[in-house]
């Protein structure tokens, strides 16, 4: 029998558990059933205030940690995170619905994310900006952490987040106070129960489940150095707002509307398998760099339609913890409200539904996978993020029709191509405005691949050399030898 309990939810604040905060309770609804399965405790401001005191007074002694201290810790936590791979799956199936089929590609890829940059961190590097014969002076930087950092992430992937903010911070030695979702409060408690296994020192990581004014509390904090947000660009707008004053530094991952141009010499059941389910099937939909624009060459459209249609009809959406589901409920109901209210307007708007369009007569927040053909690109279903299992299918005839299409969105986080000719991919590629480019089913979401993207898609990078680094400041030293 499938086990829908749930763990018990705790704020974490400096090696401590509490099991109320200052906030009050949330009632966690399970997308499945439409039904109250766990109070969540909120940290209202006092617990705001004592993580990133905790945070704050374990800075000094964690940033003076030898790196192999820290990596140590790092690589202990990955090897757990491995370990519960299972758990991790039926706690994000509570979470928020993922099925646990989709779920299980998110444990080996957050330990991938964790080792990897545990191997940063001996990799402070600095540079020589003083010759003492030219100038008189021996001249260095010094890359030194911030201090402590807000982590704030969003509820469509918790354990992914975590694992693409929390080990590079740390590896660059700050220290972290994490504020995730109240929707999605279950495998970050599991998170912080493997990071107390893995020794790192009480106030080094830090979660505090809270709402929005858990949020300001926290980015607003004098204590604070740094920001790093995933979610939506609203919030984000505010967060922006809320360092101004103080030109707090920050990190935004936002939304996306990623186009998938399919050029006629593609692969093309390679295409359609991917476009379907990296649109519709993955996360049901709600990712922010998922490829929910298909543009499609004129002389191959009817054909991946009719592909496109087959392969989205044929996912199974169902409960989350069945094994033979692929789609889940979406997360509650007012995504249910607005992801309906798109499907509707995309109809009066002339778009043609080819699949789907319906949600299912059945308790929870279920969707079917819908796709949308011959969708004008200057509709509100190819200009906005849906964060729903909704494809929209465009025609063009010229690379040069496929990439106007493509930038014309205020989105830029990813772009997907399919050809077999990758002269041409690279010179699309070239053109796209976009923070990534990922090439006939290239993998999303390396670990050793600076991610992030320009326009409303967001601020800074996460992942490779450059995610290290947004966690790092440049000192200049010159010492005078004349």
């Amino acid at each position: 029998m499938t086990d829908r309990t749930p763990p018990a939810v705790h704020l974490h604040i400096g090696g401590e558990r509490l099991g109320t905060g200052a906030g009050g309770f949330h009632d966690h609804i399970d997308p499945a059933t439409g039904a109250a399965n766990a109070r969540v405790p909120l940290a209202g401001e006092k617990d705001v205030e004592s993580a990133v005191q905790a945070a704050h007074a374990a800075y000094d002694g964690w940033r003076r940690a030898s790196p192999a201290q820290r990596r140590t810790h790092l690589l202990r936590l990955a090897d757990l995170i491995d370990g519960h791979s299972a758990e991790f799956a039926r706690l994000g199936a509570l979470d928020n619905g993922t099925s646990v089929t989709g779920g299980a590609a998110f444990p080996p890829l957050a330990s991938e994310w964790t080792r990897y940059y545990a191997g940063w961190a001996d990799k402070m590097i600095g540079d020589v900006t003083g010759n003492p014969l030219q100038d008189g002076e021996l001249g260095y930087t010094l890359a030194e952490p911030y201090g402590v950092i807000a982590v704030i992430i969003t509820w469509n992937g918790p354990l992914i987040s975590l694992a693409m903010k929390v080990p590079p911070a740390v590896a660059a030695g700050n220290t972290v106070v994490v504020k995730p979702s109240e929707l999605t409060p279950f495998s970050g408690e599991l998170f912080m129960d493997l990071v107390e296994r893995a020794g790192f020192p009480p106030g080094v990581i830090n979660l505090i489940p809270g709402d929005a004014a858990a949020g300001r509390h926290l980015v607003t904090h004098e204590l604070v150095k740094k920001v790093s947000f995933t979610g939506g660009p609203a919030t984000a707008t505010k967060i922006l707002e809320a360092c101004a004053p103080t030109m707090k530094p920050v990190v935004l991952e936002l939304g996306g509307k990623s186009a998938n141009i399919i050029l006629e010499d593609a692969d093309l059941e390679a295409a359609c398998f991917h476009g379907t389910f990296m649109s519709v099937g993955a996360l049901t939909g709600q990712g922010c760099a998922l490829p929910t624009r298909m543009l499609v060459h004129t002389s191959v459209y009817d054909q991946v339609v009719e592909g496109v249609r087959n392969l989205a009809g044929a996912i199974t959406t169902g409960d989350p913890l069945d094994p033979g589901t692929v789609n889940g409920p979406v997360v509650n109901e007012a995504a249910v409200s607005r992801i309906m209210g798109m499907i509707e307007r995309a109809q009066a708007d002339g778009a043609t539904l080819v699949t789907g369009g319906r949600r299912l007569d059945r308790p929870g927040y279920f969707i079917e996978p819908t796709v949308f053909a011959a969708v004008d690109p200057r509709s509100e279903l190819a200009q906005n993020e849906v964060f729903g299992p909704v494809l929209a299918i465009t025609r063009f005839q010229t690379d040069e029709e496929a990439i106007e299409i493509a930038n014309a969105t205020r989105y830029g986080l990813s772009a997907y191509i399919q050809t077999r000719d990758l002269k041409r991919a690279t010179r699309i590629a070239a053109e796209l405005e976009t923070g990534e480019v990922l090439v006939n089913g290239a993998m999303n979401l390396a670990a050793h691949r600076p991610f992030g993207g320009i326009g409303i898609s967001g601020v800074g990078k996460e992942g490779g050399r450059a995610g290290f680094e947004e966690f790092l400041r440049l000192k200049s030293i010159a010492i005078g030898l004349n």
